[in-house]
């Protein structure tokens, strides 16, 4: 009896998968037409959501030539890679929110690298042979708890913690690639270049292509909820 009732779930077991793969492909083709409405939705809802990412996959490729030019991509070598991230990074929705986030990214940057650099000749000072290391990690310590510290500041917080978190990052990156690549000043000069290149790709074509401002979205917004309020007194009277 014992071997009887293993069998039969065996069985069952067995019918229940070949029920599952059979009913796979309709399953799958139904899940593939839901998600095609969803982003149908989407489209009908806000034609603006497809221009953004046409928008964002023209800068990418745009950018991405520097890397594909020989040319190009001897002039910068491996920094090349930080205009594609700062597209990435720095490309929004409304055309006023990216450029406040490239100028964010920008001015953050040269910043630091002008930062970067005096911290290198300051570590030099010790009178050894290249950057102290003991004086890069006290100057890195510094600046980062200073500039994490900031951003719970009110103003800080609303207008530049983008920009704060860019500072911080990129004197990192060049107070510790100090310590082993000797020519820093053409370091720093290709990464606020590269920023620089990706961050006007950025700003050009969001607002050139279709571009969409917070505005518009303000006024549609009071608009409707003037409506509402004038239908309401409209019904109370």
């Amino acid at each position: 009896m014992e071997i009887d009732s293993t069998n039969q779930e065996n069985v069952g077991a067995s019918t229940n998968w070949c029920d599952k793969l059979k009913d796979f492909p309709r399953k799958f083709k139904m899940k593939v037409e839901k998600i095609f409405k969803n982003i149908k939705q989407i489209g009908e809802d806000d034609p603006r959501k497809f221009w953004h990412a046409f928008k964002v996959g023209i800068a990418l490729t745009l950018v991405s030539m520097f890397y594909y030019s020989r040319p190009m991509y001897q002039s910068f070598d491996e920094q090349t890679m930080w205009i594609v991230l700062t597209v990435l990074v720095a490309f929004e929705f409304t055309a006023g929110a990216t450029i406040s986030k490239s100028m964010n990214r920008e001015f953050g940057t040269a910043l630091a690298g002008a930062f970067g650099l005096g911290a290198k000749y300051l570590a030099e000072l010790s009178g050894k042979e290249g950057p102290d290391p003991i004086i890069l990690g006290i100057l890195i310590f510094i600046v980062g708890t200073l500039g994490t510290f900031t951003r719970f500041y009110p103003h800080i917080k609303k207008k530049y913690d983008y920009g704060t978190v860019i500072f911080v990052l990129t004197f990192s990156l060049v107070v510790v690639s100090s310590y082993r690549i000797e020519d820093i000043l053409q370091f720093a000069q290709r990464r606020i270049t590269t920023i620089l290149i990706g961050v006007s790709t950025v700003m050009v074509i969001s607002m050139v292509v279709h571009p969409v401002w917070a505005g518009e979205d303000l006024v549609k917004l009071v608009s409707v909820n003037l409506e509402k309020l004038a239908n309401s007194l409209e019904g109370l009277f």
